[in-house]
């Protein structure tokens, strides 16, 4: 487009129409221009810091997406009624939905992204491989085809070949994605593709392409202006998946050379031009072990992993968003960018590594970001993590000189991440990013999938230790309750005896084990703690909540704590997180506490699918329910042989995490 075809558009206020952590980033950036913000919400996320950090905010509607965050009659309303000039949608929800791009234009606001058009172009995987055959972008053998019948796509797999992919048409984000190994596996692979396709984007439409095995996954940043000008900021390396879910990237890639990074930065710009692009957008390849490149897609948005180009670029991607959408010029040419250093992200999400990583909603009891590093946070203590939404809690990034040192700050700096209250993934991060095969750069994306990895290791020396400091700090918490009444001089009378030493008996549940711990006062900070058949040796060098510097037989360790003498109690080691939980009431002998004659929900969630009936008999390992839970369909499988006795629960239902949905006879 010509310059004198183009107008400068002020822009004084924004919609931000999202929320967690890129609502907030949007929000600082925003405001670092000057930009009124106005922030929308959930009944859910009525005091969600996404909320607070923006001028204004307003109610879209119940917690469920449907009613609120993608809603696009709700949002517009509110745009308008406002009084905002643009809208911006941040990533996921709404963000590459073609209609709604146009509802905003039509109502006279500025979408900050590219046009509906473009969105139209690429937001459908089907039509936009077809786009880039003819713009000569390499493509991954597969088929994109209208025909949808099963029957259909299962000769089409044929012909393809196994192992392959089935992918849902209309988005990303690992939604609607499945690998299929034998031709077996294909029906149910469909069903369950096809239903995460209409949840989460409404549309059912699949495609199937070729696996690339020990393929990795490098996507290209690409900027385009009003006036012709199309810009790539390099690469991004995101082969660390599990389930097709990003865990860690990282810039620059470490397999991408320079003439690669040129080649597909060309074929990147190219894939832009194709649909006339405007605004941030990023492809994505698959690169091979050979080192060749295929299309995967084009997402028409921001992506989670935009840091990590900021800080080798030091270019600010939201700024650049909204100049942008404001008629401005690109300012920065192709030969201004260039690569400093090298930066890692890693996703925090709120899921169980020990539970085959179920989501784990909840509150957050106590929230603490590490220093030194870049945090992009939509949590702090206090959140209510919903079931309704996606579970990541953060974004952590490092940046330094080299891989290496990046690597080392980051891992440093999740070991110093606090999180009380909600399940992570924190110590699973750590142990990827100590993996030999990471530091080599040598992952791909079916690396996470191959390993068995189990949290283990240093597990039970850590777990050993979070019992002993948590029995030394709950004894001193329970004293200093006891002798609130003494005023000021009764911390100088803590493990004073003139006869047997003052103790204290704890009773803990870790991992559904039950503990009890014995505390003995030995004086001036010193106790000794008995459990498990034998005696720690603490010594309490610095206590003032939540942390704490102790010994534990004879090892100076760095504590993080949460609780007090009666409550759950939250220790952090490094990098691992233990929840002590109080015990809890026992049942009377004529409740039923045998959890084997029962079906439970393995999690929050809605209830999607029930695969049984009464009278029907199962087998241990069967798939006999389904749950939605942050965006994902997860199965439910029974624990043992049996019976079905009662069927408790409908489809569509919300249950919690150990609901009973059926019984054993």
């Amino acid at each position: 487009m010509s310059a004198n075809m183009t107008s400068i558009t002020t822009i004084r206020s924004v919609l931000i129409a999202n929320r967690g952590e890129i609502a907030v980033r949007i929000a600082k950036g925003a405001s670092a221009l000057g930009l009124r913000t106005v922030a929308v919400y959930s009944t859910a996320d009525e005091n969600a810091p996404h909320v607070r950090v923006c001028d204004e905010a307003a109610l879209l509607g119940p917690a469920q997406a449907s009613e609120s965050y993608l809603n696009i009659e709700r949002i517009i309303e509110v745009a308008r009624e406002m009084g905002v000039d643009a809208v911006h949608p941040g990533y996921g929800f709404l963000s590459e939905n073609a209609e709604f791009a146009a509802r905003v234009a039509d109502a006279g606001l500025v979408f900050v992204g590219p046009p509906a058009a473009a969105i139209e172009s690429m937001g459908d995987k089907a039509k936009a491989k077809l786009l880039m055959a003819n713009a000569n972008v390499p493509l991954i053998p597969g088929y994109q085809g209208d025909d949808q019948t099963d029957e259909t796509l299962t000769a089409k797999a044929q012909t393809i070949g196994f192992p392959l992919m089935v992918k849902a048409a209309a988005g990303g984000g690992g939604k609607g994605m499945r690998r299929v190994d034998t031709p077996d596996a294909l029906p149910r692979a469909l069903e369950l593709a096809r239903a995460e396709a209409l949840a989460a984007f409404g549309n059912g439409h699949l495609i199937l392409e070729r696996l690339v095995e020990r393929a990795h996954h490098v996507e290209i940043q690409v900027f385009a202006d009003n006036y012709g000008h199309v810009v790539h900021l390099g690469e991004r390396d995101c082969s660390l998946q599990r389930r097709h879910q990003k865990v860690i990237e990282e810039a620059p890639s470490p397999v991408v050379s320079q003439d690669l990074r040129n080649a597909m930065g060309a074929a990147a710009c190219n894939a832009a031009r194709a649909v006339d692009y405007r605004g941030a957008g990023t492809v994505e390849f698959l690169v091979d072990v050979d080192g060749n490149f295929y299309f995967l897609e084009m997402n028409t948005r921001l992506q989670v992993e935009h840091p990590v180009t900021e800080m080798v670029t030091q270019l600010d991607l939201v700024q650049a968003q909204f100049e942008v959408a404001m008629g401005a010029p690109l300012r920065f040419s192709q030969s201004d960018v260039s690569l400093s250093g090298h930066a890692i992200e890693a996703r925090l999400y709120a899921e169980n590594p020990g539970k085959r990583f179920l989501p784990g909603p909840g509150r957050v009891m106590l929230w603490r970001s590490p220093d030194g590093v870049r945090v992009d946070t939509g949590v702090e203590s206090g959140t209510d993590v919903s079931p309704h939404y996606d579970p990541m809690l953060a974004k952590i990034i490092a940046h330094g000189p080299n891989r290496e040192v990046a690597r080392h700050k980051l891992i440093q700096a999740l070991q110093r991440l606090v999180c009380f209250g909600v399940p992570t993934n924190r110590a699973f991060l750590v142990q990827l990013l100590n993996l030999e095969a990471f530091k080599a750069g040598e992952a791909h994306t079916q690396f996470i999938d191959s390993l068995d990895i189990a949290l283990t290791g240093s597990f039970e020396n850590a777990c050993a230790d979070a019992v002993a400091a948590a029995a030394v700090l709950r004894h001193v918490a329970l004293w200093n309750r006891c002798n609130e009444s003494l005023g000021a001089g009764a911390q100088e009378l803590l493990n004073f005896a003139s006869g047997e030493r003052p103790s204290s008996v704890h009773a803990f549940t870790v991992n559904r084990k039950q503990i009890t711990a014995t505390t003995t006062g030995l004086g001036p900070d010193r106790y000794n703690v008995n459990w498990n058949g034998s005696d720690v040796k603490v010594q309490t060098l610095a206590s003032h909540a939540p942390d704490a510097t102790m010994i534990i037989d004879g090892r100076r360790i760095s504590v993080t704590f949460y609780g007090d003498d009666v409550s759950d109690w939250y220790i952090g080691i490094e990098e691992r997180t233990f929840k002590l939980a109080a015990p809890k009431v026992k049942r009377s002998a004529t409740q039923d506490d045998n959890s084997a004659l029962h079906v439970t929900a393995p999690m929050h969630g809605r209830l999607s699918d029930i695969l049984i009936s009464v009278g029907q008999s199962v087998k241990q390992g069967q798939h006999v329910a389904s749950i939605e839970a942050m965006k994902m369909h997860h199965e439910v499988r029974a624990a043992r042989d049996g019976v079905i006795k009662s069927v408790r629960v409908e489809v569509g239902q919300q249950v919690v995490e150990g609901a009973v949905l059926a019984d054993f006879d």
